[in-house]
């Protein structure tokens, strides 16, 4: 038996499902039973790795990974369950596939989608990710961060078509026309012929959950 896989998984039960938040690497060695340094690795090792994350108030939270690799029961995430209606809406009203999405550093991870029942559709996954500055999910979250976190990102910033928003500036500029009217555009920025239109899903208090759009084929 792997001692240390143990551990890990330990950690991220405890981390995950804990009814009470936990904040500090002592709070979380007294609830696995394990000494402080041995937690200390062990939750290093599942935050490099997306497994584990910080909160804005600086609590241990399930990460981004968990997403990924549990894509099939993200029906249980409340994000799902509340932007659900809207998706189904828009389906139905557009005719284009749907995204839900997650900003994940600079990218963007698809957490729930529906189809297009169009028989020539752009294709997508749950779980899959795409580079934030370039599809309109990303665009809708980015307009929203802040300058220091688009500047600490913009050595990732390149060409993936010829419509591509490649600089910062013009990135900035891009994305205070999109906090002003409230949604993003994507003109296939991040492939040939496919685009978007996207706009941000907000929480109580005026914090993003997520993003929705729907995708179509793009003729410019």
């Amino acid at each position: 038996m792997d001692k240390t896989l143990i551990k890990g998984l330990k950690v991220l039960e405890v981390v995950t499902g804990s009814t009470e938040r936990i904040r500090t690497i002592e709070e979380l060695a007294d609830k696995v039973g394990l000494t402080r340094s041995n937690t200390h690795r062990t939750l290093q090792t599942l935050i490099h790795t997306g497994f584990v994350a910080r909160d804005d108030q600086d609590n241990y939270i399930g990460g981004i990974r968990l997403f990924e690799l549990a894509a099939n029961q993200l029906a249980q995430l409340d994000l799902r369950r509340i932007a659900s209606g809207a998706m189904h809406v828009l389906a139905e009203s557009t005719g284009e596939t749907i995204h839900l999405s997650v900003l994940d550093g600079f990218d963007v991870v698809y957490v729930d989608k529906i189809d297009s029942p169009q028989p020539i559709r752009a294709y997508s996954m749950i779980g899959g990710r795409a580079p934030a500055y370039a599809v309109a999910t990303g665009k809708a979250i980015l307009a929203y961060q802040t300058d220091s976190f688009l500047e600490s990102h913009a050595a990732q910033l390149k060409k993936h078509t010829d419509a591509t928003i490649a600089d910062l500036d013009t990135l900035r500029r891009a994305l205070t026309r999109t906090a002003k009217q409230g949604y993003a555009v994507n003109r296939g920025e991040w492939r040939d012929g496919v685009g978007g239109i996207a706009v941000p899903i907000f929480n109580g208090l005026g914090q993003i959950m997520g993003l929705l759009a729907y995708q179509h084929l793009w003729i410019a």
